[in-house]
């Protein structure tokens, strides 16, 4: 066995979590930036088809697993990672976090190099509770989104694991295909196992309706933690779709086209930064789930490309806006305007990176936006709303890049080119500089030469014997798009920037159904006492009732209640109702 596959990543990256957390700050971040960097030469040498296969809880399980998804995965992870830590150290963060931040990272390593479902579900859970106490640590409001963030991604956890249960059940087997010993057929088996994983798998993604703990967390930590959260949950979520719909499925690709409009506009809505970025994510993670549910070659690796584009200019864009927050002390952008003069390199890296979502020509998410849009227009039916020669998934896409355009103008417009800023204030530090120039250069170097970001992808776009439609990415057409849905956006925010100005906090679903848990919890909580203490009284009383008869039953007959006798009949009912309480009583201890 090659020394590359004998340790798993996971193990690595744990033991450097809790070594990080117990050096002096400076050697500790050291040291945390470089593994994860290493893990990027790491994931490129190993060899596809490599696997660890032991035993776990009794069930044959796969702690390593390298194919060209996997692989694609460790090296964007390792990248952000070492990044990540790096401008953590320059943002004051302390080694605790770090720490924090980096078991998170080695969970989603674990994660996306599982080769079995049990594994990744082991791992998917444990970032589900990293990822909380990454939250959890900056204390204040993070708490309370913390919790939130916690019940969210259990409730999603606990779906999951039925379906891989379900799915158990129909193959006998929690092995991936891929590897020996898997069943034939990839992916999750169809049904309720299939229903049940999506909607599990959706809680991580930012389905429509399950969303809103996104909004919610990421804007509450330190701004350092915020630039890991922004990474690794959703795009370990894109991974898990895709091995569960390796095919496609028509209702997961609409609701990415549904979640690319649905996460622009509410992020248009927002004043505050990093819950403006945060609704982004929704929107560009819709890009992804729908790439993985179109289903074919092209589709497919116009989502993982668009996986590896946009952890990087995500990335970018949370560091740009936490030095905002660092200098500045606000999060508001209406407290904010004219930054550019006072903070020339972080509006310089913003802008690459607003230029960079949005899809412009010249910047990589233009490259990986277009292959998914082509897989939508020639490898994807109609679907039920054609729009001339747009079809329904399309338009849909085309939409959410008009929105995210009309965001990002509306992020830079009054964060850093809108009137004068009040007063004076340092632009990013050294390290913070390093950390966001590294990143900008890198979404620009993967606009200007797509070839090298195609050498990455499952599937070689180029190729006729691989993917459907051969895609190109600077053809006519494809800059005359990107430039239509720029000079789109920027009539769309012109138009909407007076009545947006005006807008207070615009509700989201959390606003129905936080009350409702915390109301219809306190109202079960509240019903099973009071119904227990009614079972209480009713035994106690019948208890009475019984011992008086069999006691003393003379006394009981005789006995006067102004000129009414007891009659014997009220001993058989309190025996009666004894025997109902003791019954309900069991009942309901059973059911608890």
């Amino acid at each position: 066995m090659s020394a590359l596959t004998t340790v798993p990543p996971v193990v690595v990256l744990l033991a450097l979590a809790v070594a990080v957390s117990r050096l002096p700050r400076r050697a500790g971040h050291a040291v945390g930036a470089l593994v994860p960097a290493l893990a990027v030469p790491w994931a490129l040498a190993v060899p596809e088809g490599a696997h660890l296969q032991t035993q776990f809880l009794g069930f044959d399980a796969v702690l390593l697993n390298v194919d060209p998804f996997s692989r694609l995965m460790g090296i964007i992870f390792g990248l952000i990672a070492a990044v990540a830590v790096l401008y953590s150290y320059a943002s004051e963060a302390d080694t605790t976090q770090t720490g924090y931040a980096l078991s998170y990272v080695a969970t989603s390593f674990g994660a996306v190099f599982a080769g079995d479902w049990l594994t990744l579900l082991f791992f998917w859970e444990l970032m589900a509770v990293t990822s909380t106490l990454l939250v959890w640590h900056y204390g204040g409001k993070a708490v309370r989104a913390g919790f939130r963030y916690a019940l969210l991604h259990g409730l999603g956890g606990t779906l999951l694991m039925a379906a891989i249960l379900r799915h158990y059940v129909e193959v006998g087997t929690f092995l991936f295909s891929s590897v020996p010993g898997g069943p034939e057929t990839a992916g999750i088996t169809s049904g309720l196992a299939a229903a049940l994983a999506a909607i599990g798998i959706g809680v991580n993604v930012g389905f429509i309706g399950l969303h809103a703990w996104l909004p919610d967390t990421y804007p509450r930590p330190h701004i350092a933690a915020s630039v890991f959260l922004c990474v690794f949950t959703t795009k370990t979520g894109v991974y898990g779709m895709y091995r569960a719909f390796p095919n496609g499925h028509e209702a997961i690709a609409y609701m990415g086209g549904g979640m690319a409009i649905f996460g622009a506009l509410f992020a248009l809505f927002q004043n505050d930064m990093r819950r403006l970025l945060s609704y982004h994510i929704q929107s560009q993670v819709g890009y992804m789930v729908a790439g993985v549910g179109i289903g074919t070659s092209l589709a497919q690796a116009g989502a993982f490309a668009h996986v590896f584009n946009h952890i990087l200019y995500k990335g970018l864009l949370f560091m740009t806006a936490g030095v905002v927050v660092y200098r500045t002390g606000t999060e508001s952008l209406k407290k904010l305007g004219g930054l550019w003069r006072e903070m020339p390199v972080t509006a310089g890296a913003f802008s690459v990176a607003a230029l960079s979502i949005a899809g412009f020509p010249g910047f990589n998410g233009f490259v990986s936006k277009g292959i998914i849009i082509s897989g939508s227009h020639y490898t994807f039916g109609k679907g039920p709303l054609p729009l001339g020669e747009f079809y329904t998934l399309e338009w849909m896409l085309l939409l959410g890049g008009v929105g995210t355009f009309m965001s990002f103008i509306k992020f830079g417009y009054y964060a850093f080119f809108h009137g004068e800023y009040e007063g004076s204030v340092p632009d990013a530090n050294r390290l913070q500089s390093v950390a966001m120039v590294t990143v900008a250069a890198l979404c620009i170097f993967y606009g200007v030469s797509d070839a090298s970001l195609f050498a990455l992808l499952p599937f070689d776009v180029t190729s006729e014997a691989v993917v459907d439609h051969v895609y190109e990415t600077y053809t006519v057409a494809h800059i005359v798009e990107g430039v239509v849905l720029a000079v789109l956006g920027l009539i769309g925010f012109a138009a909407t920037k007076k009545p947006l100005s005006k807008l207070g906090r615009v509700p989201d679903i959390d606003r129905l159904y936080n009350p409702a848990v915390f109301y219809g919890s306190r109202a079960l909580v509240v019903g099973v006492t009071e119904l227990y203490a009614a079972v209480d009284r009713a035994v106690v009383g019948a208890t009475a009732v019984v011992t008086r008869t069999v006691t003393a039953p003379n006394d009981v007959i005789e006995r006067r209640h102004g000129d009414d006798l007891v009659h014997p009949m009220r001993a058989g009912i309190g025996l009666s109702i004894l025997i109902l309480a003791v019954f309900v009583t069991v009942a309901l201890l059973a059911l608890s």
